[in-house]
């Protein structure tokens, strides 16, 4: 199935019906009076939490979704009937963006979880609620309101607890796949993975925890180079990152200045991600001598000049691999019962999510307007009389 994390779609909540313009007509009662009974009210529109999905590439092929309209009322008093709520399911991990305001309408973290995006129009009212001691026969009715029209922006974030970074050759699928029952393509080239993978990751029956492997980041990724910067949003939501790196690059690479490039382009894609917690992970140790390999260890952690975690292993070999998924099975339960009894780690927590939220919110308004500029630019350009062009600014944007 095509992997899609991205999409644009249109949600039209159902009109509310009108009000019925009636009069009684009964036999043997000469003066009957207004009898217009009121119109339904229009269903509104909501996304629920399926965890059954894990792409919206639904989306792609079916952009608009309406629910239905509430029916006018009628004579005796009878009241139109309520149209019915339309319930459209996401993937848990869906955050949903109003396009034309930019504001976060909600975020799908839970399987289940019902969000309100289009409320549904309000019903008209029937003739017999405008009777009067001085107006016994209203010819007065009101239109059923109609139905709350919105373009979302739903944007798909894998919900994991570890995330996986570092560039492509770097042994991440390899590592996800030594850990968990995921099976991502691994070959000797690079950008093999071409998009996230999730696998969970369990210690026996009761311990687990859920691992993400995106793309490889490649320099020049934060100005669109590459799949890398595209996925990793994926990592907003994991709690700890393990940098990756190759110790023995195939191309001769410095891995110092790999992972210091990895670093950079994960600043400039958000800040906030960069502070997250984050572990140094040594791969491919098989490849050097026993003899050689702390040397090799305390010249990179030395030059990085790392003070976190540092875990060295081979994960096609599975070395250290244990050690590394035992660590941090700890420290994830660690975390969990410091935000569950201190009200200061919960409260910070909520704060480093907020801010995710508005650095994306922040970016998907700068990918909008500039494809508005890009349109604007296409139609003023048969409209431009100047054959001078010197002046001309022209930007690539990814």
């Amino acid at each position: 199935m095509q992997f899609v994390d991205e999409a644009t779609i249109t949600v039209e909540a159902g009109n509310g019906g009108s009000g019925c313009l009636s009069f009684r007509r009964e036999k043997f009662i000469p003066k009957g009076g207004p009898d217009g009974g009121d119109g339904g009210h229009g269903g509104s529109v909501y996304l629920v939490g399926d965890e059954a999905l894990n792409t919206l590439i639904d989306f792609k092929y079916q952009r608009f979704y309406k629910a239905e309209n509430g029916r006018p009322g009628q004579g005796s008093q009878m009241s139109g009937r309520q149209g019915d709520d339309l319930y459209v399911k996401v993937p848990v991990g869906t955050t949903l963006i109003d396009v034309d305001t930019l504001e976060v309408i909600g975020d799908v973290t839970e399987a289940g979880q019902v969000i309100k995006v289009a409320q549904g129009g309000r019903r008209g009212l029937g003739n017999i609620h405008f009777k009067s001691s001085t107006n016994r026969a209203p010819r007065r009715t009101t239109p059923g309101t109609p139905g709350e029209r919105r373009e979302l922006r739903l944007e798909l974030k894998l919900m994991a607890d570890v995330g996986l970074l570092g560039l492509p050759n770097a042994g991440k699928s390899t590592l996800i796949r030594s850990v968990s029952a995921a099976r991502p393509k691994v070959a000797d080239y690079p950008f093999t993975t071409l998009v996230p993978n999730l696998g969970v990751v369990k210690l026996d029956r009761h311990a687990h925890f859920v691992m993400a492997d995106v793309p490889g980041l490649i320099e020049g990724a934060s100005d669109g180079a590459g799949l890398g910067l595209r996925f990793l949003k994926h990592l907003t939501r994991t709690r700890l990152l393990l940098h990756v790196v190759d110790v023995m690059p195939v191309d001769g690479s410095d891995p110092v200045e790999s992972a210091q490039l990895i670093v950079q382009e994960l600043e400039q894609f958000s800040p906030t991600l960069a502070e997250q917690p984050r572990w140094l992970v040594l791969n491919k140790l098989d490849l050097v001598a026993e003899d050689e390999r702390q040397a090799l260890i305390d010249d990179i952690v030395g030059r990085l000049g790392w003070n976190g975690p540092t875990f060295q292993i081979s994960a096609i070999a599975r070395e250290g691999c244990d050690e590394l998924i035992q660590s941090i099975y700890r420290w994830l339960t660690e975390q969990r019962e410091l935000i569950a009894d201190n009200e200061d780690a919960a409260e910070h927590e909520r704060s480093v999510r907020e801010r995710m939220e508005q650095e994306a919110v922040e970016r998907t308004e700068a990918r909008l307007a500039w494809r508005r500029r890009q349109k604007g630019l296409d139609t003023e350009a048969w409209d431009d009389d100047d054959d001078d062009d010197s002046d001309v600014e022209v930007e690539y944007v990814p």
